[in-house]
């Protein structure tokens, strides 16, 4: 067999391992990137590997499982993959982000633990190797706050499905105290906790760094049903939430070749114009936080739709140039 099939095999294996209800045929190929024939073939060489695999019944199909996970030998990890959690692990470390890093670089250090000595020693010179040959850069920005404390309440209540309370230090009111139904973490340039207010349903953005005296109730707090943190968090370009608009900007033909490679939102679509332009078309909102982005790509990107996104760009231009510029003798501004 050659060593790409058992590459696969093994990949496969995993996923069935990993799988708490098992995979069918159908998704079996689709894991395997194989026809549904060469599936069925998989299948039955692992029954011969793993002869407890599990067939269970699950009317009009069946899905398959290996119970008990895998041992050491199937599951030894490669350099690159010892070297992907380090590097996640020194990116949030260099971002401040102390409590999540501190979890990757613990279950870094139960899978080396985990590893035949044998396997560890071959792989440490690769692993080194590559640690001294790829970095991770920090950008300027807001450096986002993490409690370990607020993090796991916050988990333990999500998981629970109870409500918070909390004083805020931030909003109209600040000081005000706040019982809220969390619906999930959001991490980004500022961390927050999304959720509602008890009593109301729509979803507000609480950062995590005005949170104090945080606490767990006894009463119920989930997200209502079919509410999903990864299309709310689509919904806007940054962070703030507003009314969704309808983006359409033009990139100059000097600045098509970073657009077809920059990925301004989720949703987007990109088209290339017969004049070598780029048409970006995407539904946002947080114009505001979007306006700021835009500011980047300096004279090669024009905003054709909404207005809003227009205007707010003009607002933000108007509010520098009257910190910034100098007014002549004459009256001209100047900057």
């Amino acid at each position: 067999m050659r060593q790409e099939k058992i590459a696969a095999l093994l990949e496969l294996a995993r996923h069935l391992a990993a799988s708490a209800e098992g995979l069918t045929l159908d998704e079996m190929a689709q894991v395997a990137g194989v026809s549904r024939r060469t599936a069925e073939r998989m299948r039955d060489t692992l029954f011969y590997l793993f002869p407890h695999m599990d067939e269970i019944s699950d009317p009009p199909t069946k899905r398959f499982r290996i119970p008990n996970g895998l041992d050491g030998f199937a599951q030894s990890p490669t350099a690159a993959e010892l070297l992907e959690l380090s590097k996640a692990a020194t990116m949030l470390r260099a971002s401040d982000a102390g409590p999540r890093a501190a979890v990757l670089e613990g279950l870094e250090r139960k899978i080396r633990s985990a590893m035949r000595a044998a396997t560890l020693r071959r792989l440490a010179p690769d692993v080194e190797a590559l640690v001294r040959a790829e970095t991770i850069a920090v950008h300027a920005g807001p450096r986002p706050f993490e409690d370990e404390h607020v993090i796991s309440t916050l988990r333990h209540a999500l998981i629970a499905m109870k409500a918070v309370s909390f004083t805020y230090r931030g909003g109209r009111t600040p000081g005000h105290h706040r019982k809220v139904a969390p619906y999930g973490l959001l991490f980004s340039r500022m961390n927050y906790l999304v959720g509602s207010e008890l009593g109301e349903v729509e979803p507000r953005n609480w950062r995590l760094d005005r949170i104090v005296d945080l606490e767990v109730l006894e009463a119920y707090g989930a997200p209502p049903e079919g509410f999903s943190l990864q299309d709310y968090a689509s919904r806007s370009f940054g962070i703030f939430q507003g009314d969704v608009e309808h983006v359409v900007l033009r990139i100059s033909p000097d600045g098509a070749e970073d657009a077809l490679g920059w990925r301004f939102h989720a949703n987007q679509t990109v088209e290339l114009q017969p004049d070598g332009s780029v048409l970006v078309r995407f539904a946002a909102s947080g114009m505001l936080e979007l306006s700021w982005h835009l500011f980047t790509w300096g004279d090669k990107l024009e905003v054709l739709e909404p207005k809003v996104l227009h205007d707010t760009m003009v607002e933000q231009l108007q509010i520098a140039l009257s910190r910034h510029a100098t007014p002549t003798k004459s009256g001209v501004v100047t900057a």
